[in-house]
């Protein structure tokens, strides 16, 4: 089974690109951000505790989500895979992660890499920003991260690399175009 980790910086894509995957390969979409949103709703005692986390403006420990990954996996009814949305964020989170699936019988990781320039990172985002009105996406906070995302998330790609599990695909050019090179990088592994 394969664990697609769909890989960039904000505003290059990925959200685009995952609707197009799970449409094509009938992937499972797998957002960190929908679980945990879930969970506090749910008012479980874990819900209680993930809440407790994010108000005090920490984040949850990298067991209690692989945990909570591992449980909605083995929950989800028969699927092709898995694209993973939001995770891993760390390299600590990419080997929790990975050591989790090597427990799994016949589990794949691939992490596809959308890489796009800086300009057009922050072009995207702020017409992003005007046509959703999301708060996050103006000049400071845009700028504020991209610059996480360089020092703390990107990181993950070595990480990747290291293991043979990554593929670098040019996130610029037309929605079609960035498809078709992913779909390219996958042949064989889908």
């Amino acid at each position: 089974m394969l664990y697609l980790i769909l890989f960039g910086a904000p505003g290059s894509g990925k959200g685009t690109q995952s609707d197009l995957l799970v449409e094509k390969y009938k992937l499972t979409h797998l957002s960190t951000g929908d679980l945990l949103r879930k969970e506090i709703a749910s008012g479980s005692e874990l819900g209680k505790t993930i809440n407790e986390y994010i108000s005090n403006g920490n984040l949850i420990p990298d067991e209690m989500m692989i945990s909570m990954l591992s449980a909605h996996i083995d929950n989800t009814p028969a699927t092709a895979g898995f694209i993973l949305d939001g995770f891993p964020r760390t390299v600590a989170q990419a080997e929790a992660l990975q050591n989790m699936l090597e427990q799994r019988e016949g589990a794949q990781t691939q992490l596809v890499d959308l890489e796009v320039d800086k300009d057009e990172l922050i072009s995207r985002l702020l017409k992003r920003g005007e046509t959703s009105g999301r708060s996050d996406d103006n000049l400071e906070t845009i700028q504020k991260r991209l610059e996480v995302y360089e020092t703390k998330t990107k990181p993950v790609n070595d990480y990747y690399k290291a293991k043979g599990l990554h593929a670098c695909i040019d996130g610029m050019g037309t929605i079609d175009e960035i498809f078709q090179r992913i779909v390219k990088a996958l042949e064989g592994k889908i």
